[in-house]
């Protein structure tokens, strides 16, 4: 079974950082490219920052490039996110998966973690 767990998220004031970890399993992690989204309020679920199966190649969301950075470890099957100059438009609920492949936990519902919250306020 697919398992995505995310972690690291929490309160942080403007300008401060944080780390996120995504703990997966169940299938050939380093098979797979990564992807970090995010979903806020009332706002679509949005790509964050994307990573290619071995690490050698990421992309960013013009609205993070420059603060944040993903890496993963595939000895570990875990990804990461670490995000500096946090702004309160960051503020939202962080998610990993796999980028473009989806699985699925029902025919018509795709799988995805519980995620992590990250809120940015002063």
């Amino acid at each position: 079974q697919v398992q995505l767990v995310e972690s690291g998220g929490g309160l942080v004031q403007p300008g401060g950082s944080l780390r996120l970890s995504c703990a997966a399993s169940g299938f050939r992690f380093s098979n797979y490219d990564m992807a970090w989204y995010r979903q806020a309020p009332g706002k679509e679920r949005e790509l964050v920052a994307g990573i290619t199966r071995g690490g050698a190649n990421t992309n960013y969301a013009d609205s993070v490039k420059g603060r944040f950075t993903i890496s993963r470890d595939n000895a570990k099957n875990m990804v990461y996110l670490q995000m500096n100059s946090l702004r309160p438009e960051d503020t939202a609920v962080y998610y990993c998966n796999a980028r473009g492949t989806v699985f699925w936990f029902r025919s018509d519902i795709p799988y995805w973690g519980e995620g992590t919250l990250v809120t940015v306020s002063s």
